[in-house]
């Protein structure tokens, strides 16, 4: 995610502890889906399926998808999800990682894991892991971000490989999930802290020494959040975007939810891409790794605490 700047009003304390509550029943959803994930991503396996699936679990008990199922493989780092009628496999060779949320009432949860199906790349996968049990020991109330920017980058390091500089972790609100403040995965020496009571989300992303440890964004849009109401001129945009008011005027969401109501797949893309233009929705485009590195994710969504933190997607 890209920093933002802090925002004024606070909960009361009745607000936070049903914040709470909330986050701790997504947080379980949302672990258990990436559970259920290790046993659908394989070999042969069609990513629209794997998608679906785990989405539509994700609505059961008055829940929804925090946003899009993530399917990224090797250099993909983030914001791949299928596309309407993608025929799209996973291969053997594939590092997938599988980032995922679930919301309630507009309180969200979000984590990640990333699975390699080659078996070639487990030193890379066990580095973030590391990186992030490191990051999760620094967490409480007051500490500033860098440090724990610094425990992730000494940790990937150390193992041989490079963090993602240009990704990082994030604050978590209502209604919006990647919020203040922003959690690097290096030591950006500056002076944020911590405030007791938020949720963050902390995402350590490697990879390889032949990777630049930067990403760019790639061709591919197909996760999108409703910015606001505009004059389009396509009748196929203007269906979908009364479609995405109805439906999604808060969270991301995938254009392949669309296809039902725009008719034909040239309609829906032709209608969102004139609603991109005009401002309507934003597009979050498929991230790559700038040198072609193969990447590895695991994120958690913890609540901070005075003198520590609550995993709240514990898995």
């Amino acid at each position: 995610m890209q920093e933002k700047e802090n925002e004024d009003g606070k909960a009361t304390k009745e607000e936070s502890e049903d914040i709470l509550k909330k986050a701790r029943q997504v947080g379980a959803r949302a672990a258990e889906a990436l559970e259920m994930a290790k046993g659908l991503v394989k070999p042969g396996a069609k990513l629209i399926d794997v998608a679906e699936k785990l989405e539509k679990f994700s609505r059961e008990g008055g829940m929804y998808p925090a946003f899009p199922l993530n399917l990224s493989i090797n250099s993909e780092a983030a914001h791949y999800t299928p596309r309407l009628d993608d025929d799209k496999i996973f291969s053997e060779k594939d590092v997938v990682k599988v980032d995922f949320g679930v919301g309630l009432d507009g309180v969200l949860s979000d984590c990640a894991i990333t699975i390699d199906l080659s078996g070639e790349h487990q030193k890379l996968v066990e580095a973030v892991h590391e990186a992030l049990m490191a990051a999760i020991s620094k967490v409480h109330a007051g500490v500033e971000v860098r440090e724990i920017g610094a425990a992730i980058e000494h940790e990937i390091s150390s193992r041989g490989y490079k963090p993602i500089k240009n990704l990082g972790g994030h604050g978590v609100d209502v209604h919006d999930l990647h919020s203040y403040p922003f959690i690097p995965n290096y030591d950006n020496l500056g002076d944020t802290k911590l405030e007791e009571g938020k949720l963050i989300a902390i995402e350590p992303f490697a990879t390889e020494q032949r990777g630049r440890g930067m990403v760019a964004n790639g061709d591919i849009q197909e996760i999108f959040s409703f910015e606001g109401e505009k004059l389009v001129r396509l009748p196929s945009a203007r269906k979908l975007q009364d479609e995405i008011m109805s439906k999604y005027p808060h969270e991301p969401f995938a254009a392949r939810w669309l296809g039902g109501i725009a008719g034909t797949r040239f309609d829906l893309y032709t209608g969102m891409a004139e609603l991109v233009k005009y401002g309507a929705v934003e597009s979050h485009p498929m991230l790559v790794e700038i040198g072609g590195g193969i990447v590895a994710q695991e994120e958690l969504e913890v609540y901070v605490e005075k003198d520590g933190c609550e995993v709240v997607t514990k898995r």
